[in-house]
């Protein structure tokens, strides 16, 4: 089984945003802040060298890391 490049936290977060929830959703859901969303986003998109989030999800269905 390959490794995940993300941690589960930020697949849950990515899962939640194809799902068209927004960051205040998504911290409200997973009883987080609104920072820590953009902070996981934000680490996310680093890691896979994109710009913003669209760029990020197409890059993670790409690598089947998340399933839309």
């Amino acid at each position: 089984m390959k490794r995940s490049i993300l941690t589960n936290r930020e697949k849950e977060i990515f899962k939640l945003l194809v799902q068209n929830k927004s960051t205040k959703d998504i911290a409200n859901i997973l009883k987080i802040s609104e920072k820590t969303v953009r902070n996981h986003i934000s680490n996310t998109i680093q890691k896979l060298g994109v710009t913003g989030r669209t760029g990020a999800i197409i890059e993670l269905v790409r690598l089947n890391e998340i399933i839309i």
